[in-house]
């Protein structure tokens, strides 16, 4: 028989040989005294507020992404029609600028600053410089303790290395949006699997991923290690927890699947591609199933996100100047992102660029689509958190760091006003979006990067 004041710790963990699986918020979870005013009160627990940003390569098509009015009754662009089942919950933010990139060319110097906002420093070599954290890393320096895993940063591509010699650049800041300093990037997993591991394998008492302990092999669940515990727990909890719980397993238990059918055997799976690209580009990369991969991540973002094991994520759709092919994926779709996205006017070249940006938009769509069926405390799990999805330059055809494509999903702690398009005045640095995300994360500032102030997202 349930216990109703029967309590849970914040940091339990399904324990089982090498499994250690957070736990979602709990009723539970609550201090008993908080409980009892918040049944007298109505008040409720503060839940913590996240943020991730989701960045894809090679900007968008303008013209099919700006609504043209503004305020909450705007009508949805060809661009931006997977939106519509999640109007409510996003700010489309238009008039954002960058700058400090307007003085490099092609892709890199808009790219590697999508989150500091300072200029790139032009190298061709490794003394790299972006002048600054990147906001989730500068968040991380100052919250990331109270989660076992400061921040989480996932990719789809490997990183490239050499040079690109139409511009000058190294193609090391086309595969870099999260810095912990001005010349330290972040090391990025790729592989979902691995991501999985190093959210839910082996961990020590307090929660913190083990440097060296036992690894899982492609048959073995963490879940199922984990099963006889959370069984245990579950005829502790009450109703709704157990309800939670069982939700929280399932969706588990779905990433586990996924996780094992594409761990079978096969070269061609999140390895790079040898298909012929440009001359002067990497090569195209990812695997096969290249939607699969994005949702795994993304769902593991959202794993994360529900267990707080991270409160900061980010998450690259693909490399700076990545030419992956579509065609397997949107029909009416023949050439590569890249070479798309310079169209020179040509309306067919048009079409499946804005195409491709709209596929960027649905898998956007598709994670506040989970976050909001995730309840927490008295709201969602995308009411308490902040998505950006974007890109570090406008139309591709003129690498124009102006105008840029921004999406914000989520309320961060019911502290926004979503359902809107805000379009700012011409040259509004994109890090007045960072003020209020910084603040409503608990870190109170009025500036980062090169911000003249904070957006008003109220």
């Amino acid at each position: 028989m349930p216990n109703p004041s029967w309590h849970v710790p914040r940091r339990t963990f399904l324990r089982g040989a090498s499994a250690a699986l957070a736990l979602p918020m709990l009723d539970a979870m609550g201090p008993l005294t908080r409980r009892a005013r918040a049944s007298d009160s109505g008040i409720t627990a503060a839940m913590p507020t996240r943020f991730a940003a989701l960045y894809f390569p090679n900007g968008a098509f303008m013209d099919n992404w700006v609504p043209k009015q503004t305020g909450p009754d705007y009508e949805l662009p060809f661009s931006l029609t997977p939106l519509a089942p999640v109007k409510s919950e996003v700010l489309v933010l238009s008039g954002l600028d960058k700058p400090n990139s307007r003085q490099g060319d092609g892709h890199y110097a808009k790219t590697a600053n999508f989150l500091t906002g300072f200029p790139v420093v032009k190298t061709t070599g490794t003394d790299l410089s972006v002048g600054g954290q990147s906001l989730d890393q500068f968040a991380a320096s100052r919250i990331g303790q109270q989660t076992p895993l400061p921040s989480l940063e996932l990719a789809i591509d490997p990183v490239i290395s050499g040079i690109d010699s139409n511009v000058g650049f190294t193609r090391l800041y086309g595969s870099f949006i999260s810095w912990r300093a001005a010349d330290v990037p972040m090391a990025r997993e790729i592989n979902p699997r691995a991501a999985y591991q190093r959210l839910f394998g082996a961990k020590d008492n307090s929660g913190l991923p083990l440097s060296a302990g036992p690894q899982l092999d492609d048959a073995q669940s963490l879940l199922d290690m984990a099963l006889e515990d959370a069984r245990s727990l579950r005829h502790k909890l009450g109703r709704d927890d157990q309800f939670k719980l069982d939700e929280y397993m399932d969706a588990v238990r779905n990433v586990e699947r996924r996780l094992a059918f594409h761990s079978q055997p096969d070269p061609r799976e999140w390895r790079p591609s040898t298909a012929p690209n440009h001359p002067d580009e990497p090569a195209v990369t990812g695997s096969e199933n290249h939607q699969e991969h994005v949702r795994l991540m993304l769902d593991l973002i959202v794993l994360a996100f529900w267990t707080d094991t991270t409160r900061l994520s980010t998450f690259m759709f693909a490399n700076s100047v990545s030419n992956k092919n579509f065609s397997q994926l949107i029909d009416g779709v023949h050439g590569g992102h890249h070479e798309l996205s310079h169209h020179q006017s040509q309306a067919a070249a048009i079409e499946q660029y804005s195409m491709i940006n709209r596929w960027h938009v649905a898998q956007f769509v598709y994670m506040l689509e989970k976050m909001r069926n995730i309840r927490e405390g008295e709201g969602t799990l995308l009411d308490n958190s902040m998505i950006v999805c974007g890109s570090g330059l406008s139309d591709g055809n003129a690498h124009d760091p102006n105008n840029l494509p921004i999406l914000l999903g989520g309320r961060g702690g019911k502290q926004f006003t979503t359902g809107r398009h805000i379009a700012s005045e011409p040259n509004t640095p994109l890090c007045n979006l960072y003020v209020p995300v910084l603040n409503a994360l608990g870190i109170k500032t009025e500036s980062f990067g090169d911000s003249t102030r904070g957006l008003n997202l109220t």
